[in-house]
C-alpha cells in the first residue's frame, strides 16, 4: 500500500497551485450553466461572482460536464436494484453533484463521499454551512463532524485527506460509514494527472484492490505533444500544476492499458469528439451550437481531441456498458503516407495574425490584408517582398479597409485585388466589397520603407443579384469565354447558417450574374478550400453543416453552356481537414495543414486529379522553435513552386490562452518529385 509522500515546501506550494485550479474550473462550470448549456442551479453558491467566459470555453466545460454526466447516469441506473451503491469522488474540489443528484431524485440508497486537501474541504464545509439552500439539503445523520470527515449527512459524506496518502484515506472512509464490498463509482475529474504517475498508479491499483464492485470514471487531458499539447502543457506548468499522466499516457490506448494493468477487467476511452458526435443526440447538439455566437471551431475540436473520459469496471458491473463506443465518425485509417517527410525552415520576418487574406500580387509579392492578431482585430495592409533568400515586411498606406476576418482575397488583372466578406464578429458580417490597387509609381524592393506604398482602395458597386454577407467562403478568378469572374462559394452569414450557394461576378461589368450549372452540387460547407484548375475549380474538405470536417473533392468544370459539377473518387482517400489552405501544380492538387478530429496537425496532402489517388506527407518542424499551428493561416507559393510559403496561424487555445505562429515559415516541396520536376 502506497504511503503519504514526504512534506516539503515545495510540495505544499504545488499543492496550493493545483488546489487554485479548483477555484478556476468551478467559475467556468458556473459560466456554462448560467448560458444554458446545462441544468444546475448549485454551482452558484460556490463562487463569490458569476463571470461569463468565452463562448469556447464554456463550450469545453459542456462537453466535460455532459460526458461526466452520461457515465453517472449509466451507473446509478445499472445499480438501481441495489440496496446500497456509493459515489467515491476523488479530488472533488466545488462540485456540486451531490446536490444536483439529490434534487432530482436519483439518490435513492446512494451515498456520495468526496475526498479532497483538508484546506478545500474546510472551504467547502464553510461555504455549505453558510448557505441555507445548501445547507437544507444535508439531513443529520447522528454523527458529529470530526476532522478528517467535515460533512456528514445520510447521503453525502465531505473528507479532509490527501488522495496520495491511501492508508489515511482508507482509514478515513472507513470510519465515516464506507462499505467495500458495495457497489461504487469513483470519479476522478482532472485530479490523478497532477500527480507523479507512481502515486497516481498507486491510486487506480488500490481501487481496483479495495472496491470489488465498481466504475473507475476518468477525465483528463491526452496527446502532449503535438502543438496544442505543447501549449496545454506550458499552461499547466505556468500555473506550477504538471501534467504528469499525459507523458506516460500520452494517447486512449496508453490510457486503456493503463487501467487493465492495474487489475482492472474491462475500460473503455473516448476522446471529446467522439464522445459528442458519438453519444450526444443530434437535437441536443443543434440546441448546444445555437446558444451562443460561435466562430472557433478550430479550437474547440482541438481542446475536444486532447481531452477523453474513461470508465474501467470490475466486478459484476464489468457486464454492463458505462460507455458504448460509437463509431468514430471520422477514420484516419486506410490513409497513404509517404515515408519522405517534408522540411519546414522558418522565415525571419514578423508576420503574426490569424483570418488574415492573402494573394500574389506580382513575383515574390504577397498582399496580406485583414486578420487578428494579439493586439485585437485589425485594420491592417501589408506587403511580403523577397529578394533573392531574404525577405521583408511593409505595412502599406491604403485607405482603410476595415476590420475583416475570414475574408476573401483574390488577385486581378492591374496589380489590384478584390476583398469580399469576412467579419468583425460572429454576428456582424462584413458587406462591403473593395478594390485594392498598388500605385504604379511604387517601386517594389527590399529597400522600400513604409510609407513608400500606396494602395489605392475603392468600394467596389456591383448589379445584379448580390451574393450575401459571409465569411469562411471562398472566391476563386475564372476565365470563362473570354469573360473574367470571381466565383464565390460556401461560408457562413450573419444567421450563422453553413452556406452552399454559388455566386459569380462578372468583372467586366461589376455585376452578379447567373452561370448555368449542371450536375450535383458538393453539400454546404465553410473553411474549405477552392482552387482555379482547367478553366474551372477544384474544391476539397471543409466543415459540413453537422460541424464534421469533409474529405470530398469536387470540380467545377467548364462546359459550352456553363458549368457542370463533377465529385470525384480519390482513391485512397485524403484525411478530411477544414481551416486548411491549398494550391495546384500541374493536375496535383496540394492540400496543406487543416484541422480534423483528431489530435495532430495534418501534413500535406498530394491529390492527383488525373489518377484521382493521394499520397500524404508529413511535415517536419523541428527546426520551427515554436508550436507550428497549421489553421487559420494563409499561404503562397514562391515562383520557383519548389517551395510552399505559410504566413500567420494560431488560435485561442480554449483556457490556455492565445498562440500565434510569430513568423511565416517555408515548406520544401523538392522531395515531392513529380511536382518539380
Amino acid at each position: 500500500m502506497a504511503t503519504m509522500p514526504v512534506t516539503n515546501k515545495k510540495k505544499l506550494g504545488k499543492d496550493t497551485a493545483v488546489q487554485g485550479t479548483n477555484d478556476s474550473s468551478v467559475v467556468s462550470k458556473v459560466s456554462a450553466a448560467a448560458q444554458g448549456y446545462f441544468q444546475d442551479v448549485y454551482l452558484q453558491h460556490f463562487v463569490c461572482k458569476v463571470a461569463r467566459r468565452a463562448p469556447l470555453i464554456n463550450r469545453g466545460y459542456y462537453v466535460r460536464w455532459r460526458a461526466v454526466d452520461h457515465c453517472v447516469r449509466r451507473f446509478l441506473e445499472i445499480t438501481a436494484h441495489c440496496s446500497k451503491r456509493q459515489i467515491l469522488s476523488l479530488g472533488a474540489g466545488f462540485d456540486s453533484l451531490y446536490f444536483r443528484l439529490h434534487s432530482n431524485g436519483v439518490l435513492t440508497s446512494a451515498i456520495v463521499f468526496e475526498v479532497d486537501f483538508p484546506d478545500v474541504a474546510r472551504r467547502k464545509s464553510a461555504l455549505i454551512n453558510s448557505n441555507n439552500i445548501l445547507r437544507e439539503m444535508l439531513d443529520s445523520d447522528g454523527q458529529s463532524p470530526q476532522e478528517p470527515l467535515y460533512l456528514s449527512s445520510s447521503q453525502f459524506r465531505l473528507l479532509g485527506v490527501d488522495v496520495r496518502a491511501l492508508s489515511q484515506m482508507e482509514k478515513a472512509l472507513e470510519s465515516s460509514g464506507f462499505e467495500w464490498k458495495a457497489p461504487t463509482l469513483i470519479l476522478s475529474e482532472v485530479v490523478l494527472t497532477y500527480m507523479e504517475t507512481k502515486w497516481s498508479d498507486a491510486v487506480i491499483r488500490w481501487t481496483a484492490d479495495h472496491l470489488p464492485q465498481s466504475v473507475f470514471l476518468l477525465y483528463e487531458q491526452i496527446h502532449p505533444s503535438d502543438p496544442f499539447g505543447q501549449i496545454m502543457q506550458d499552461h499547466f506548468r505556468k500555473l506550477n500544476s504538471t501534467l504528469y499522466a499525459v507523458q506516460q499516457y500520452p494517447d486512449v490506448e496508453a490510457q486503456r492499458r493503463r487501467f487493465l494493468e492495474n487489475s482492472w477487467e474491462q475500460c473503455g476511452c473516448l476522446d471529446m469528439n467522439s464522445f459528442y458526435f458519438g453519444l450526444v443526440p443530434e437535437v441536443e447538439k443543434l440546441k448546444i451550437e445555437n446558444l451562443e455566437p460561435f466562430d472557433e471551431y478550430e479550437e474547440w475540436n482541438q481542446k475536444c481531441s486532447h481531452y477523453f473520459i474513461l470508465t474501467a469496471s470490475q466486478g459484476s458491473l464489468a457486464a454492463h456498458e458505462i460507455l458504448s463506443q460509437p463509431v468514430s465518425p471520422l477514420a484516419t485509417t486506410g490513409l497513404s503516407f509517404s515515408p519522405i517527410p517534408l522540411p519546414v525552415r522558418t522565415v525571419p520576418v514578423h508576420t503574426e495574425g490569424l483570418g488574415m487574406g492573402s494573394v500574389s500580387l506580382g513575383p515574390n509579392v504577397i498582399l496580406l490584408t485583414g486578420g487578428s492578431s494579439k493586439g485585437g482585430r485589425e485594420a491592417r495592409t501589408g506587403l511580403l517582398l523577397k529578394n533573392k533568400n531574404n525577405w521583408k515586411f511593409i505595412k502599406v498606406a491604403s485607405e482603410d479597409l476595415g476590420v475583416r476576418l475570414y475574408h476573401a482575397v483574390s488577385a486581378i488583372p492591374g496589380q489590384a485585388a478584390i476583398v469580399l466578406g469576412g467579419r468583425t464578429s460572429p454576428l456582424n458580417p462584413v458587406k462591403s466589397i473593395c478594390k485594392l490597387t498598388m500605385d504604379p509609381c511604387c517601386t517594389l524592393d527590399l529597400d522600400s520603407q513604409d510609407d513608400d506604398i500606396i494602395f489605392k482602395v475603392e468600394e467596389v458597386v456591383c448589379g445584379g443579384k448580390p451574393s450575401g454577407p459571409r465569411w469562411r467562403h471562398t472566391m476563386t478568378l475564372l476565365r470563362h469565354q473570354g469573360k473574367d469572374y470571381l466565383f464565390v462559394f460556401g461560408g457562413k452569414n450573419g444567421s450563422l447558417e453553413v452556406l452552399g450557394d454559388v455566386s459569380f461576378m462578372d468583372l467586366n461589368q461589376n455585376l452578379w450574374t447567373e452561370v448555368a450549372i449542371e450536375g450535383a452540387a458538393p453539400e454546404a460547407r465553410f473553411s474549405h478550400s477552392a482552387c482555379p484548375y482547367q478553366g474551372g475549380v477544384v474544391i476539397f474538405g471543409g466543415l459540413s453543416r453537422r460541424g464534421l470536417p469533409l474529405g470530398d473533392t469536387t470540380l467545377l468544370k467548364p462546359t459550352d453552356s456553363g458549368f457542370s459539377w463533377e465529385q470525384l473518387d480519390i482513391t485512397p482517400p485524403p484525411a478530411a481537414r477544414y481551416s486548411h489552405s491549398a494550391h495546384v501544380i500541374g493536375d496535383k492538387l496540394l492540400v496543406v495543414g487543416g484541422v480534423w478530429l483528431h489530435s495532430h496537425v495534418p501534413g500535406l496532402a498530394v491529390i492527383d486529379l488525373k489518377t484521382q489517388s493521394s499520397m500524404e506527407y508529413r511535415l517536419d518542424t523541428t527546426t520551427v522553435p515554436w508550436p507550428l499551428m497549421l489553421h487559420s493561416f494563409c499561404s503562397e507559393l514562391t515562383d520557383s513552386k519548389k517551395e510552399l510559403l505559410l504566413i500567420g496561424g494560431g488560435g485561442n487555445c480554449f483556457s490556455f490562452g492565445t498562440h500565434l505562429n510569430p513568423q511565416p515559415v517555408i515548406v520544401d516541396l523538392r522531395p515531392i518529385g513529380s511536382l518539380v520536376e
